[in-house]
This record gives structure tokens, C-alpha cells and sequence, in this order.
């Protein structure tokens, strides 16, 4: 078996470290930001209510909102309670509605404005679930760099050990 060059065995370790040190600090970061979103939903205080959850949420009563899946959990709950409120419609649908009605429609204003308010709460809400699914994907690439990382490096090693072998034709 012919044996790696030299220049290629060096890249092959050269990128090898280069990943073991990218995957800790993604495993770092992926860290801190979950740390900060959890401190974020913590400092809100939203709890879902300790009765009357739907069967799907059910889990979650009497829960403080701190991770991604329960911010998610907790838009939903919005999701259906704006629902209620405005008969299925959303904000733009009343805007338009108000809009065609002349703007004087004290019901449809207030409305709106439920409408605006639960849905700027739930997509706030749904925003710190992407960023908490986002640590997930980075805490797991900074793992699979770390762990390839090491493997080039082994592998480098076993090539370079693999040409001073004394008994290598």
C-alpha cells in the first residue's frame, strides 16, 4: 500500500485540528444562546394557566414559558384564543374590514387591536422557538465537527506512524 504524501497528511491533521477547535466553541455558543433565550422567557414570566387548557397543552398547566418548546406550546394557546376572539379572522382580514367600513367601527378597532396584540405576542413567542431549535442545530454541528475533527486527526497520526513504521516496503 502506497502511503499518503507527506503535504496531504499534513492538511488531513491541519484540518482535523481546525475542526476540533470550531466544534467546541459552536458547542459554546449553541450553549449561551440557549442560556439567553431561557433568561429572556424566564424575565417574561408567562405561565400557561394552572385549568382549562386544551387537551394538546394539557401537559404544560400551571408551566413557566423557559425553553423553545414551551414558548411554541404558549403560541399555540394564543393561537387559539385569538381564534375565538376574532372569529377565525386575522389582523389584516379585520384592517380590511374596518377599512371597507369606513375606519368607524369602535367593535371592529378593538378588535384590531386584539388581533395585532395576540399576534405580535405569538410571533414573538414563535421567534424564541427558532432560536432555541438554532442552538439545537449548532450544540449538534459543534458535536460532529468535534468529533470529526478527531478523527482526521487520528487518521493523520495513524498515516504519519504508517510511514516510520520500520518494516513499510
Amino acid at each position: 500500500m502506497k502511503a499518503a504524501p507527506r503535504p496531504t497528511r499534513a492538511l488531513i491533521g491541519l484540518v482535523g485540528i481546525a475542526l476540533s477547535a470550531a466544534g467546541p466553541v459552536m458547542l459554546l455558543r449553541g450553549r449561551s444562546g440557549r442560556k439567553e433565550i431561557r433568561a429572556e422567557l424566564t424575565a417574561q414570566r408567562i405561565s400557561f394557566p394552572d385549568h382549562g387548557l386544551p387537551a394538546h397543552l394539557a401537559r404544560f398547566t400551571g408551566c413557566q414559558v423557559r425553553t423553545g418548546i414551551e414558548a411554541h406550546a404558549y403560541a399555540d394557546l394564543i393561537k387559539d384564543h385569538l381564534a375565538r376572539a376574532t372569529g377565525g379572522r386575522t389582523y389584516a382580514e379585520i384592517t380590511d374590514e374596518l377599512h371597507a367600513g369606513g375606519g368607524e367601527d369602535d367593535t371592529l378597532v378593538r378588535l384590531r387591536q386584539t388581533a395585532f396584540m395576540g399576534e405580535t405576542l405569538r410571533g414573538s413567542l414563535l421567534s424564541a422557538c427558532q432560536a432555541w431549535h438554532l442552538t439545537t442545530l449548532v450544540m449538534g454541528l459543534g458535536a460532529l465537527l468535534t468529533g470529526t475533527g478527531a478523527a482526521l486527526v487520528a487518521t493523520a497520526t495513524g498515516l504519519e506512524a504508517q510511514l516510520r513504521r520500520p518494516d513499510r516496503p
